[in-house]
């Protein structure tokens, strides 16, 4: 098992007999229409580059208003837990 390795995928370089192919408008490629706005798409990096290009891409398109409501939204619900668990609060002041 671990002499022959894994089997490569069959490639074939079909070529539409009607069509001429002009490069990036082919209507026979697969891309998903959002993926020329993704960085994490493209070439196979590994899980460390990945994880690399997703911080970054987190880090440039930072929204505050969105991470302000999200701040919120998760104190609020932990306050309902804390509510519905009955926590008593008063442990916090002296």
């Amino acid at each position: 098992m671990g002499l022959i390795g894994k089997r490569k995928n069959k490639k074939y370089s079909y070529q539409p007999r009607h069509f001429e192919s002009d490069g990036e408008n082919s209507p026979f490629s697969m891309g998903h229409k959002f993926d020329q706005f993704r960085t994490t798409v493209g070439d196979n990096k590994g899980l460390k580059g990945k994880f690399k290009t997703a911080w970054s891409d987190l880090r440039q398109s930072s929204d505050k208003t969105a991470n302000r409501r999200l701040i919120v939204i998760i104190a609020i619900l932990v306050l309902l837990f804390l509510f519905i668990i009955e926590f008593d609060l008063s442990i916090f002041y002296a």
